[in-house]
């Protein structure tokens, strides 16, 4: 074998090493990047806890191959700078605390939870029967005031506002108890319950305070709606 030839096949093996050795560091640095991904997920999942009946999908962005991060030796730092609400899109930051270097993990985080919504389309003044509604997965990011799981908690009530089909009925576009509507007043303290009529002088939806007057007594009375047409006072 000649001197020349032997320098060659020198030369290819050097070239077949260092093309060995680079793919090397392009896995290395693809590991890492899915290290950094995943730590980002986890940190999310810590803080937010999943709901019993609800679903909870968390999922990391893809990040530039071009970013150049080191292996990190140690345990990678996860922390949710500023004021950020769990929900949507939520930035974390990752960081390398032996090699001081850091990334901005964009992650999206949808919570799903069951709502009571509209199985057509429902107009104002339709009072809401059983076979008007369905349950759903609701993103929970776009539901906002009074929220209903369950459909018994509704059936009875009068739309206040056109809800289109799919839609979660929250509490400002019904009412449970109407103005003018006669209702149930139930008042008790210690086992001692009473029952008796009334007419609503407001609107008004679960859980909210409204001005009733006791038809007996013509008295005007402040009481928290419990039911369709049923209110509550407490003495």
């Amino acid at each position: 074998m000649t001197g020349r030839t032997q320098f060659t096949l020198c030369l290819i093996f050097i070239g077949i090493l260092c093309g060995f050795l680079s793919m090397n560091a392009i896995a290395a640095s693809d590991n890492m990047l899915s290290n950094v991904r995943e730590a980002a997920a986890d940190h999310i999942r810590s803080l937010v806890a999943k709901p019993e009946h609800g679903e909870l999908n968390i999922t990391a962005a893809e990040l530039d191959n071009r970013l150049r991060i080191g292996d990190c030796l140690d345990a990678l730092d996860t922390s949710v700078p500023g004021k950020q609400s769990l929900t949507g899109n939520v930035t974390v930051l990752v960081s390398c605390p032996s090699t001081n270097w850091q990334v901005y993990v964009p992650v999206q985080v949808s919570l799903l939870l069951p709502r009571v919504v509209a199985a057509r389309p429902l107009a104002r003044g339709a009072v809401i029967a059983e076979s008007d509604l369905q349950v759903r997965q609701v993103e929970s990011r776009y539901q906002r005031g009074i929220v209903f799981e369950y459909p018994e908690q509704i059936i009875g009530s009068t739309v206040k506002r056109n809800i289109n089909m799919g839609e979660a009925v929250l509490g400002n576009d019904i009412c449970l108890v109407c103005r003018n509507d006669s209702v149930l007043i139930r008042a008790g303290q210690s086992g001692l319950n009473i029952v008796t009529k009334g007419t609503a002088l407001s609107d008004g939806s679960l859980g909210e305070d409204i001005r009733v007057q006791n038809n007996k007594s013509r008295r005007i009375i402040n009481a928290t709606i419990t039911a369709v047409g049923e209110v509550t006072v407490k003495y």
